[in-house]
């Protein structure tokens, strides 16, 4: 049987009865990559078709497979999945997650430098994949804007994980596709390196690139570009703020040893401001994501006729088939705004360009558990640093607002909007399970498909008057659900006396 890399579209749905193949999306040195549709789910994915042939000419083949078993593992919310590989005798079919909104080099490119709000966000989400990464002792080693890429919601998927080697014109620094600007200097050295240091330093020159539009280390002529990577030359524009300053500076240091790393990075006042709740925890190991089942997502993949306890097993020993490649797609594609590690799914909810200013930093000893399942406890705190996540940094005071029930999502969801609307807040939806919301005293316009909810404003909104605030359901460890009430702005009192109608208007979850 010959793959789709060798006669085209025929034999390929031979090969994956389970997709449905689309347009090719792009070509390198090995194969090519096609959209397709998982037959069973209906959700997209992007198929690699890797030829076998060139594969072995280029002596790439045990590189190829030790990659592959590397990225089957990994289950990150900024890292790209990899759900299945089929191989035949001709070619290697590897089934991955689809990203549709292209590179974060072409965003810095059309964009120019980011304001450094949105420049963190990018930043945290990277720096969390790559410490997943250093967790699992896997080490990216060409970490770049071209290989991270944004999810429609503008979130970074970091991808091209050696998989870079196979897809692009062979090795790092001996061709064109390999770029030595994020390189460190002991790799175009050629000496002996651990690994992770090499992430950092990489990671430091994307940190530059977003906030400064350019890159640190530039030259056409090769020589003068190694010339001021290994001496560490650069400078650092005028408009970066003090705590940039500091933290760009301690990543792109020459020895390796001196080099700032991944904790130390995660423990710096600038990484830390904003940081969302699901960024704040560390990420879990693969063994742990492996034991945690979504009892709903099993069942649905139950009713298309798979045998449960056979699925259940699959999914504890990570292995691939039919069945546990389907449930992956389900879990990946479902809500997409829950609380990350705090559930299966990650919050997916923020739009590109909006900037939270307070995250629901939620204390795991401030939840407790409901006297029943339409009885839900209330808890009302402040947080001025971000309880048990980041005491030495202090962050802007909010209050939060936190319900708990064991109702079905959709249905807190419906008592939600009908208790906004009895009080006459207006609401933008921007997510399955997350809004945006104002409300002003005596003033009502209900549901809103306007931007200006939170953003542009009219001059009503620009009242002293007004509370913006942010709802958001989340999924917490127990399979139970936390309703959040997340203050932007306006007065603290006037939010407080809002939360306590809300609390009495939601009268049953």
């Amino acid at each position: 049987m010959d793959g789709g890399s060798s006669r085209g579209g025929n034999s390929a749905d031979v090969i994956l009865p389970n997709y449905k193949l689309g347009k090719t999306l792009g070509i390198g040195s090995f194969g090519k990559v096609k959209i397709a549709e998982h037959a069973l789910t209906g959700h997209k994915v992007a198929i690699k078709i890797l030829n076998r042939r060139k594969i072995k000419n280029m002596e790439m083949e045990e590189k190829v497979r030790r990659e592959i078993k590397i990225l089957r593992l990994f289950m990150h919310p900024h890292i790209i999945r990899l759900y299945e590989v089929i191989e035949t005798h001709t070619d290697i079919y590897v089934v991955m997650e689809y990203v549709k909104s292209g590179e974060l080099f072409d965003y810095i490119v059309e964009k120019g430098r980011l304001q450094e709000d949105e420049a963190r966000r990018f930043f945290q989400q990277i720096i969390s994949g790559v410490e997943y990464c250093h967790r699992n002792m896997v080490v990216h080693r060409d970490l770049k804007p071209e290989n991270l890429l944004l999810d429609s919601k503008c979130n970074v998927k970091i991808a091209d994980f050696g998989l870079s080697n196979i897809m692009r014109d062979g090795h790092f620094l001996k061709t064109s596709c390999g770029s030595p600007n994020y390189a460190a200097p002991e790799v175009i050295s050629g000496k002996l390196y651990a690994g992770p240091e090499v992430d950092v330093w990489s990671c430091g020159v994307i940190l530059y690139a977003l906030l400064c539009g350019t890159l640190p280390f530039d030259d056409e002529n090769i020589p003068n570009l190694f010339k001021k990577i290994k001496g560490g030359i650069y400078t650092l524009p005028s408009h970066l703020s003090s705590s940039a300053r500091n933290l760009i500076p301690r990543m792109l240091v020459v020895d390796p040893m001196k080099r700032m790393t991944i904790r130390e990075i995660r423990e710096h006042p600038w990484f830390q401001a904003r940081l969302p709740r699901y960024l704040a925890v560390p990420p879990p190991d693969t063994m742990q994501q492996a034991k945690k089942i979504d009892e709903e997502i099993l069942q649905e993949v139950v009713k298309m006729g798979f045998e449960k306890n056979q699925l259940v097993e699959s999914l504890h020993n990570r292995i691939q088939n039919e069945a546990t490649v389907a449930y992956y797609l389900l879990l990946d594609n479902r809500f997409r705004v829950a609380s990350g590690y705090l559930g299966s799914e990650f919050q997916e909810s923020m739009e590109c360009g909006f900037t939270r200013v307070g995250t629901s930093d939620i204390p795991a000893s401030a939840v407790s558990p409901p006297t029943s399942a339409v009885s839900p406890r209330m808890f009302g705190y402040m947080d001025p640093q971000g309880v048990g996540l980041r005491p030495h940094f202090p962050s802007e005071r909010k209050w939060a607002l936190g319900l708990q029930s064991r109702a079905h999502p959709r249905e807190i969801m419906m008592e939600v909007l009908k208790a906004l609307q009895e009080l006459n807040v207006s609401w933008k939806k921007i997510g399955h399970y997350n809004m945006k919301c104002r409300w002003m005293p005596g003033f009502y316009r209900g549901y809103s498909d306007e931007s200006d909810i939170i953003g542009n404003d009219d001059v009503a909104a620009s009242a002293s008057y007004v509370v913006k605030f942010e709802v958001q359901l989340y999924k917490t460890r127990e399979e139970k659900y936390l309703l959040d009430l997340q203050r932007v702005s306006g007065p603290q009192l006037l939010f407080l006396d809002l939360c306590a109608a809300f609390l009495a208007q939601l009268r049953v979850l």
